[in-house]
């Protein structure tokens, strides 16, 4: 856990009823978890889900939905007016993101957000193996130097997505070797969220790292998700070049391709591979296995 800046020490102390919480991304899996959980909770003084696009935001009693872009400063700025706590859900993939990230947490700065929650990454710093651990270490920066309290959720690979990793022949294939990783559910990092956006004031200053119950290599994610989906799923490994020669037909930028082949790299390191209890300790139910979210 890094140390917060003494600034960083005196928690917001709020009563949940009087509370303002906004969560962005409420319109992808994470983000709209949690507005339905807090939602159904009842608690808070004040429910915001933010959107960029208001003809897909979700309708619920008690959630006011407000509209803004994470690149568009004087929008984040509106949006987050009277907002107490901002769950923070980390951008879609861009060349752009570590700015878009740096202007809406400026603007949740000018807004008087008195605290941060932020889904970053496991390792996340200059350092990272995965190319896209570098912005989030950018934007844990960002969020430190804000003068705002935080916490970060360092979230290792949604152990949901690993199956999708399949083309249409069921291949999951790059250079992950044997490596492990100790992919977590967004279920329970929703779970996570919801818990510390219950009681901020528990969790000022943390940065804390969420994983499953165990790490495994991507030929048991193939085995094991094989069993229950009904279909053969195969992990083949791949030398580095041959990633990227595989991948060469979708003409992607490089900065998606780094993205895509050092997801696989990072995992044949070994530093995504730790497993934790963060998720226990938190929600009180251990993290959910492979089969329990398949």
């Amino acid at each position: 856990m890094t140390t917060p800046p003494q600034s960083l020490l005196t928690p917001l102390v709020m009563a949940p009823e009087t509370m303002t919480v906004a969560i962005s991304g409420v319109t992808g899996h994470v983000g709209g978890a949690v507005l339905r959980r807090l939602a159904n909770i009842g608690e808070h003084g004040h429910l915001i889900g933010l959107v960029r696009d208001a003809s897909r935001a979700p309708q619920r009693d008690g959630v006011e939905i407000r509209v803004a872009d994470y690149a568009d400063a004087a929008a984040c700025e509106k949006a987050l007016a009277g907002v107490d706590v901002f769950f923070m859900v980390s951008a879609s993939e861009a060349e752009d993101r570590v700015t878009q990230h740096r202007t809406v947490i400026a603007a949740a700065v000018t807004a008087g957000v008195k605290h941060i929650v932020y889904t970053s990454f496991v390792g996340a710093g200059p350092e990272a193996i995965f190319t896209l651990g570098r912005d989030h270490g950018l934007t844990e920066e960002a969020i430190r130097a804000s003068g705002m309290a935080f916490t970060i959720l360092r979230d290792n690979f949604y152990l949901d997505v690993l199956p999708l990793f399949a083309d249409e022949n069921g291949v999951i294939r790059g250079p992950a070797g044997e490596g492990r990783v100790a992919a977590v559910a967004r279920a329970d990092v929703a779970d996570v969220a919801v818990a510390v956006l219950r009681k901020p004031e528990l969790q000022a200053g943390r940065t804390l790292e969420l994983t499953g119950p165990e790490a495994l290599t991507l030929t048991e994610v193939a085995s094991r998700a094989s069993v229950i989906l009904g279909k053969p799923l195969t992990f083949v490994n791949e030398t580095i070049e041959e990633a990227h020669a595989s991948r060469a037909h979708y003409n992607a930028p490089q900065w998606q391709l780094d993205a895509w082949v050092s997801t696989y790299t990072a995992i044949a390191s070994g530093e995504l591979a730790v497993v934790n209890g963060t998720v226990q300790m938190l929600t009180g139910h251990p993290p959910r296995t492979l089969e329990d979210i398949l």
